[in-house]
């Protein structure tokens, strides 16, 4: 008896075991319709809904292509700007200005020129033009729109040769009107325009240079 008893209680225990990798292996195979509470199929439907929504975020038509192309070589100018800033003024307000556009539009730049890429669209065709020859073309790549406040390359030309006083006020007037022009090109894409990216890049470049316009035009005494 006590062997028997024995072999039974050895025996039991094995049985649950085999029970429950049964019920295991049933509900393991049943189908995405039948699985418990339809978790299964709840999840393949939510997996869905989140492809299916995610193009959203990187759609773009061409009035997003048009002004980050073009906003590329509008960018790359006033960048040139800031540049001359150094040796031809000592006005420190105005030196802190130009530090400050410069670092924020060369950033911006570098972000279009990712947007662009991952779009699969050709980039600004600026980026090998000199100081001069940058004045000289106010249009985007591919013929786009021409470019609101782009300086002349005679208007280059006569920020590169002035100094001092006369020097801030060209640099302020000039880089007014650049800011002006890019506002324009921001309202344009925020009408027509249907990417979010470019569309929040739009509201900043319309927030940020506003801004500066109004500290530039009390630096010239304006109101």
């Amino acid at each position: 008896m006590h062997t028997y008893n024995t072999s039974r209680r050895r025996i039991r225990p094995a049985a649950g075991i085999g029970l429950t990798a049964a019920a295991l292996i049933a509900v393991a195979g049943c189908s995405p319709d039948e699985s418990p509470g339809g978790t299964t199929a709840d999840a393949t439907s939510t997996s869905g809904s989140a492809t299916t929504s995610a193009p959203a975020s990187t759609a773009h038509n061409e009035a997003d292509v048009e002004f980050t192309s073009t906003m590329i070589g509008h960018h790359r100018q006033a960048v040139m700007m800031a540049e001359l800033v150094e040796g031809r003024t000592d006005n420190a307000e105005l030196i802190a200005l130009a530090s400050t556009i410069e670092k924020a539009q060369d950033a911006e730049i570098e972000q279009m020129e990712d947007r662009l890429e991952s779009w699969g669209e050709p980039g600004d065709d600026h980026g090998d033009m000199g100081h001069g020859d940058m004045g000289s073309r106010d249009m985007g790549h591919d013929g786009h729109s021409a470019m609101p406040g782009m300086l002349t390359p005679d208007q280059m030309a006569a920020l590169r040769d002035a100094r001092g006083g006369e020097f801030d006020r060209l640099w302020l007037e000039g880089m007014i009107r650049h800011h002006e022009g890019a506002i324009a090109m921001a309202d344009a894409v925020l009408a027509d325009g249907v990417n979010p990216a470019t569309k929040a890049l739009a509201q900043e470049v319309k927030r940020t240079q506003q801004a500066e316009i109004d500290q530039m035009k009390g630096m010239l005494g304006q109101s």
